[in-house]
């Protein structure tokens, strides 16, 4: 039998948005309201992966004076570059000539796993009581069919799916209110998104991945406050995505690329294109003679206005990427992050006080599309449609160039609301259709293999778990993904989770899943052709344990 624990409110996730929802609550209610969070991660942060360059708006509207409580926020942008690469040379693209939004001037580089360390304590100051290690696992409903807690903490289920002998039940933690800040493709919210029909209204979800690094340079090679971003080589001109290189203090750069998951041709490999832009030579000249000390990867969501889905339901709301509210051409998302964990607050403590639990809150999503959110993603919404149908350098950095100085200046997007279409996993082509792309080895200087990569992400699972990746048919790898599609998910999966094995004379083939190396990126539940890979939680504390991403 499990036990149950009882609170105002419980809240999923130890991200910036989840964060910023506790404190603000506590900032309101005090002791008056009792708040809970959640984190799947051995501790807060260890799942955090952003670039990160944070627009401190966010912030500023939670904690004011963030500076003198000692934030770990301390590199500002002081140089912004926009290049536009071809194999061997770049263009550098004039700042006047990117829309006002794109200015990283006043923003700040940082670790966003440290932010939201830093975050965890103002928050435990305030009396909200954090719990790391804790995966939540389902979803409770009560008798009016709304939303009225979660199970976290369940361990020690054996590989056959049976009660090991430490088999620990887990708890429910019940709330009156339940909030969501599982991030990009959480578990929970996906389930809570198809129960209440909560995408009814809005465009598909779309999404990126993102890959990034982290690296101490030679000194000569840093230049602390830089921001640089491109985008062609080695990804094209067919391909949405780009790169970012940001300098922060102590002589170390990370390096990251995001390849938007909408690509056509199955043999493209995200991973390997990652990796051979580093040995471009306006990155490599900076990254010669480092050292490379940490790895990640994290989906990103790029689907922006149209794609938010209603973000309150009967009982509870979704916070920040479980919601989808990173705006695609700056990159940022964080600071969306906390205005609504904000205004979710806001809109809880005022339900409480009215003596109400486990209503849904349309006020709350009537301030993500109508506030300060949703006037910063409407101003960039046809960036993504428009890279999808023209690609990159025609469609998201012309039209979408264009699309958003109007916008600016003008206050109306001339080319209306643009619809996405198909999924990223509906719009994978035929391998038949396309050339297989061959990519260099790794050097083991400047590029990597996965394994090598996923050992510097420090990811750990416990073995004797099942399989946290499900498939719902287990024919579909090698009877429709093999030959149709070369089976994708060898190649998408930055970590190296999924293989086909052979035997010797390269007959029998066979679908191997090596779960210990999930990263949590979530790109299969997103990209396999046929939807037949299902990512759901682990046990609690499993998964990377990044430092200082």
């Amino acid at each position: 039998m499990r036990e149950s624990m009882e609170y105002d409110v419980v809240i999923v996730g130890a991200g910036p948005a989840g964060l910023s929802a506790a404190i603000r609550l506590k900032q309101l209610g005090g002791d008056d309201v009792s708040v809970v969070v959640l984190e799947k991660g051995s501790e807060v942060g260890a799942h955090i992966l952003s670039g990160a360059v944070l627009d401190p708006c966010g912030l500023d509207a939670l904690i004011p004076d963030w500076r003198d409580r000692g934030a770990p926020i301390e590199t500002e942008v002081k140089t912004d570059k926009f290049l536009v690469l071809g194999e061997s040379g770049s263009a550098r693209i004039p700042n006047f000539v990117m829309p006002p939004l794109m200015n990283n001037h006043g923003n700040y580089i940082v670790s966003m796993g440290n932010v939201c360390r830093w975050m965890a304590g103002q928050a435990e100051a305030l009396g909200v009581e954090i719990f790391p290690g804790m995966a939540c696992s389902e979803v409770v409903y009560g008798d009016e069919d709304e939303v009225k807690g979660i199970v976290a903490g369940e361990f020690g289920i054996s590989r056959d799916g049976g009660k090991g002998d430490g088999y620990e039940p887990g708890m429910e933690l019940h709330g009156k209110y339940i909030l969501l800040g599982e991030g990009a493709r959480g578990s929970l919210s996906g389930q809570i998104i198809d129960k209440y029909t909560l995408d009814a209204d809005s465009d598909v979800p779309k999404f990126g991945l993102g890959m990034k690094e982290i690296w101490e340079v030679k000194p000569e090679n840093h230049n602390q406050g830089e921001v640089v971003h491109t985008l062609g080589w080695p990804l094209g001109w067919k391909n949405g995505g780009g790169s970012f290189m940001y300098h922060l203090e102590n002589n170390q750069v990370y390096v990251g690329y995001i390849v938007d998951l909408n690509y056509k041709n199955p043999h493209l490999y995200p991973y390997a294109e990652f990796q051979r832009w580093k040995h471009h030579p306006d990155i490599g000249r900076v990254l010669e003679g480092g050292k490379r000390v940490a790895y990640g990867a994290r989906a990103v969501t790029k689907g922006g206005y149209q794609s938010i889905p209603r973000t309150a339901f009967p009982g509870g709301v979704l916070l920040g990427c479980a919601a989808g509210l990173v705006n695609l051409p700056r990159i940022k998302g964080n600071h969306n992050a906390m205005l609504s964990g904000k205004a979710a607050a806001d809109c809880v403590y005022a339900a409480l006080q009215a003596g109400r639990s486990g209503d849904t809150l349309k006020n709350y999503h009537d301030e993500i599309k109508t506030g300060p959110v949703g006037r910063d993603l409407r101003t960039v919404r046809n960036v993504a449609p428009l890279n999808a149908r023209f690609g990159p350098f025609m469609g998201g950095m012309m039209l979408g160039g264009v699309d958003m100085w109007v916008s600016d200046l003008f206050g109306f997007n001339p080319f209306g609301t643009l619809k996405h279409g198909k999924s990223d996993a509906e719009c994978t082509g035929r391998a038949s259709d396309y050339k297989p792309i061959s990519y260099p080895k790794p050097d083991g200087i400047l590029s990597f293999d996965r394994l090598t990569s996923v050992s510097f992400s420090a990811t750990n699972h416990n073995e004797e778990q099942p399989s946290h990746l499900k498939l719902l048919e287990n024919s579909i790898p090698v009877d429709v993904n093999l030959p149709l599609y070369d089976e994708p998910a060898q190649r998408y999966c930055p970590a190296g989770v999924y293989e086909i094995l052979r035997e010797d004379d390269g007959s029998n083939p066979r679908f191997q899943i090596n779960a210990q190396n999930c990263v949590h990126c979530k790109t299969c539940d997103i990209k396999d052709p046929g939807r037949n890979i299902v990512w759901t939680v682990p046990e609690g504390g499993g998964g990377p344990n990044y430092p200082n991403m």
